[in-house]
């Protein structure tokens, strides 16, 4: 397969399927921001793509109204969580940053279009979560 271009960790053909560059030292990730927010896209599999993005931070206690902006936070997730749509998880990172995951299936062979399409409708469900989130003191 000729090679057109590079994509991150993935070669892309002429064909637009993508083509790990480095499988054997870990699986392929892309990463990219949505509303100054850190997102990543792993290709799991041949057709399955985990996305997730750092959504927010719960607030320190230490920071000025810190105690009642986590409280909200906390509400917040707890109103968040039950409303996610099918296949998506929400966790609280150890460092109290909160991160939405999902699960993706691609057409097989992967195509950067495939991929792409997967980031962007991805990005564009968690913009509810995130004005919540926002709202709520957890940014």
């Amino acid at each position: 397969m000729p090679i057109t271009l590079t994509l991150g960790p993935f070669a892309v053909g002429e064909d637009g399927v993508l083509v790990p560059r480095a499988p054997e030292l870990h699986p392929p990730c892309l990463r990219f921001a949505w509303r100054g927010r850190r997102c990543e896209a792993r290709l799991d599999g041949p057709e399955e793509l985990w996305l997730a993005a750092i959504a927010a931070r719960i607030p320190s206690t230490a920071e000025p109204d810190g105690a009642a902006r986590r409280g909200a936070a906390f509400a917040a997730l707890g109103a968040i969580a039950p409303a996610l749509p099918s296949g998506w998880r929400l966790a609280l990172t150890p460092d109290h940053q909160v991160r939405l995951e999902a699960r993706a299936r691609l057409a097989a062979p992967a195509t950067a279009t495939g991929l792409l399409a997967a980031m962007v409708t991805f990005a564009l469900a968690l913009d509810p979560y995130l004005d919540r989130l926002d709202s709520a003191g957890a940014s």
